[in-house]
């Protein structure tokens, strides 16, 4: 069988390796240059390290990876929760932080480890299906014909815009921001934080590393709003960003399929993009080596669609400027404070959705 993905992203990275493992080499291809030194999405899930391990890619993550053993909300400088997180059930007891570049490197070498390179500065151009096969126009000028073409290639999807299928939703207004920074003596190096300061705006650290920090906000200048002192020792990465929130119509047409960013975006609440990704890429890949295709699109579409609804619902109630939702939220983390099994499902919750 010959496939094509488009995108050496995490999520085309995952379905070649899945797919490789089978005994199925397809064939992966990016318009960047090389592999990516920036780091997005840092937070892998214990769902998604079980997803890896069956290839051995799991085993090489937790080891680089910061296990992130407790969660912390600050509401205006006041500490309203410590919650750990903790599942005696799932793959691995909770989630890990290490920057996006290095899961794609460590991707991309167990591939190389089964005799598959991404092939670099290699764009899609054009898609044309025919009765048999999808045919491939490249950047390069070559005319090849895949079984199957997979889109990988984010938000922007060349594969999803040739094959035109809708990609419906909205776009937040505001500027969120970003920075990739080394601290001195944080106290918190294996804790999630998250801080409200003035009504609706929220600031986010996550642990990716030894002194290395992701901080995150729904304003332009996360270190400006970040309301804890903090002793930076290099800034390795600033930037300001849009939202969206869309779904593709469908994921699959035919004998091209839609995975990751291509399929579906979201906010970064709850840190589940590059995840969903991973979980369309792995059960892509088996639906591929059954020749169950037409399972793919339904399945992940309403798994993915129930994560963007939650993720929502999240965003709006930690960015809400309404005094009555930050009432429930403070009830809320209140009610974990002081009884144990609230607690206890939450930490689940955040461990295993």
């Amino acid at each position: 069988m010959k496939v094509l993905i488009v995108g050496a992203g995490p999520t085309g990275l995952t379905l070649a390796v899945e797919l490789a493992r089978r005994n199925i080499f397809a064939r992966i291809i990016d318009k960047r240059d090389s592999a990516s030194t920036l780091s997005r999405a840092v937070g892998i899930t214990s769902k998604s390290l079980e997803l890896l391990s069956h290839s051995g890619v799991s085993k090489r993550l937790i080891e680089e990876g910061v296990p992130i053993q407790n969660a912390c909300i600050y509401q205006d400088n006041h500490l309203a929760l410590t919650l750990p997180l903790h599942s005696s059930t799932s793959y691995f007891p909770t989630i890990l932080g290490l920057p996006q570049d290095r899961t794609e490197t460590i991707l991309a070498e167990s591939l190389a480890s089964m005799g598959v390179e991404v092939e670099y500065k290699l764009a899609l151009n054009e898609l044309h299906e025919e009765a048999q096969s999808v045919t491939a126009q490249l950047s390069s000028g070559e005319e090849s014909s895949f079984d199957l073409i997979i889109g990988a290639d984010g938000v922007r999807s060349a594969v999803r815009q040739s094959a035109n299928i809708p990609y419906p939703g909205f776009d937040l207004n505001e500027d969120w921001s970003i920075a990739d920074v080394e601290l001195d003596d944080w106290p918190h190096p294996q804790m999630f934080t998250l801080t409200q300061t003035k009504p609706g705006i929220v600031a986010v650290s996550v642990p990716i590393g030894k002194n290395r920090y992701r901080f995150v906000s729904n304003c332009e200048k996360v270190l400006e709003v970040f309301p804890l002192p903090l002793r930076i020792h290099k800034v390795r990465r600033e930037g300001v960003f849009k939202i969206s929130i869309r779904q593709a119509q469908s994921y699959s047409k035919g004998r091209i399929h839609l995975a990751g960013d291509a399929a579906h975006c979201h906010s970064p609440v709850g840190g589940r993009g590059m995840n969903l990704g991973i979980a369309d890429a792995a059960e892509l890949a088996k639906c591929i080596a059954e020749g169950q295709l037409d399972n793919y699109s339904p399945l992940r579409r309403r798994e993915d669609k129930k994560v963007i609804d939650i993720t929502e619902r999240g965003r709006k109630i930690v960015t809400s400027q309404s005094f009555l939702t930050r009432l429930e939220f403070s009830a809320l983390l209140a009610a974990a404070n002081h009884l144990p099994f609230v607690q206890r499902r939450l930490s689940r919750f955040v461990v295993e959705f």
